[in-house]
């Protein structure tokens, strides 16, 4: 079956987040992490096949089968991975997850450690939950940037550490953490008896067939310390429909995690449990067929940016996000350089990398052409 990348439908006056930010202004949005596809046809099929039912009242998440089953089957056969259905806690978005993983794991006063950089919301939770940040940087060793593990052990000898919050894939800057380095993590969180949170929504968008992605509670050793957080959001483009789930194989870590949440998170709405249901059972074809047009757009993206003076990018194992560097330009402000020339990227001032922006690469071949002609100048 063949899949049209490059028709995208029109977001101007849909009141879409991304590109409110630069309406009326002559600036391509490329920065929050949403693409610019058409939903796979099954899942629009679904959608409307449940509205035109007529009736959308309360469901359970935890007794929508379907939806249940349909996780199970994506694990399965794309990640290798056998879960028991009751491992599975259903969250309306990984952001209140990891947030409720600092209410359950954590005491006011505690620390949190987070890799940097990494996305606002992830920096954020640690100081709402009234808990420290504890900064994990990153480290570029042979043009891949990973974590600082040296950096990683001094702090998480720390008793005041109780918890451990990655991305992975991780979030700018797209490396997919490896056997190695997962095995290092689970380590050191199991000497300094650490709890582990692994947001893991960017996990069905590697692109780099060489660097299988690794889900965190599927490794023995962090089985029972670890809270896996994933969805259908990124990869699919559901995101506004507010559907992800927590995997938690240990029972009485499970058990905090949901009395934790309890009054603060709403159920998964039906329509994000159908979505659901239809992306992670029918879009097997629309999936691969997204990744080898991303895949593409990559390329093009690397080799334009790397021939634009003052930039550089690395090409990164996974997402379809570029984090680019602006160091090389010498201006002020990379951020405004950039609006400047007609694009809005993300700004690395948000991910505590000021002299970086993140451009979102999941649009139409014609739009990211837009962009990195604007970039450049022409």
């Amino acid at each position: 079956m063949q899949f049209n990348f490059d028709e995208t439908p029109s977001r101007r006056d849909t009141f879409s987040f991304k590109w409110q930010k630069y309406a009326g202004q002559d600036i391509i949005p490329a920065w929050v992490a949403d693409t610019e596809f058409r939903c796979a046809p099954p899942i629009l099929n679904a959608l409307s096949a449940k509205i035109e039912h007529g009736n959308l009242g309360y469901v359970l998440p935890a007794q929508y089968q379907p939806a249940i089953e349909a996780v199970q089957r994506w694990l399965k056969v794309k990640h290798a991975w056998n879960i028991d259905p009751e491992w599975l806690v259903w969250t309306p978005g990984v952001v209140p997850a990891f947030n409720i993983a600092c209410k359950a794991y954590c005491e006011p006063g505690d620390k949190v450690m987070v890799q940097t950089p990494n996305y606002p919301p992830l920096l954020a939770a640690p100081k709402i939950n009234g808990l420290e940040r504890v900064d994990i940087g990153t480290v570029t060793i042979d043009g891949r940037p990973t974590i600082d593990f040296a950096e990683l052990e001094t702090q998480a000898a720390d008793p005041k550490c109780k918890l451990l919050i990655l991305c992975n894939p991780m979030n700018p800057v797209g490396s997919v953490l490896s056997q190695d380095e997962i095995a290092r993590i689970a380590t050191i969180c199991r000497e300094n008896q650490v709890k582990l949170c692994s947001d893991e929504i960017h996990c069905d968008l590697v692109l780099d067939a060489s660097a299988p992605h690794i889900p965190a509670g599927r490794e023995e050793a962090l089985k029972d310390i670890s809270v896996t957080l994933m969805a259908a959001s990124k990869t699919f483009n559901v995101a506004g429909l507010g559907a992800s789930f927590a995997i938690i194989p240990d029972r009485k870590l499970r058990q905090s995690f949901v009395n934790a949440a309890a009054g603060h998170m709403p159920w998964v709405n039906v329509l994000g449990l159908v979505a659901t249901e239809a992306a992670f059972t029918l879009c097997d074809q629309w999936h691969n067929a997204l990744l080898d047009y991303l895949r593409s757009n990559q390329q093009c993206l690397v080799d334009a940016v790397n021939n634009i003076p003052g930039l550089s990018v690395h090409t990164a194992q996974a997402t379809f996000l570029a984090w680019v560097d602006g160091s090389g330009l010498n201006v002020p402000n990379v951020q405004k350089w950039a609006e400047s020339r007609g694009v809005g990227p993300s700004p690395g001032s948000d991910f505590l990398a000021p002299d970086f922006m993140r451009i979102n690469f999941g649009c139409s071949k014609a739009m990211l052409e837009q962009i990195l002609s604007r970039l450049a100048g022409k």
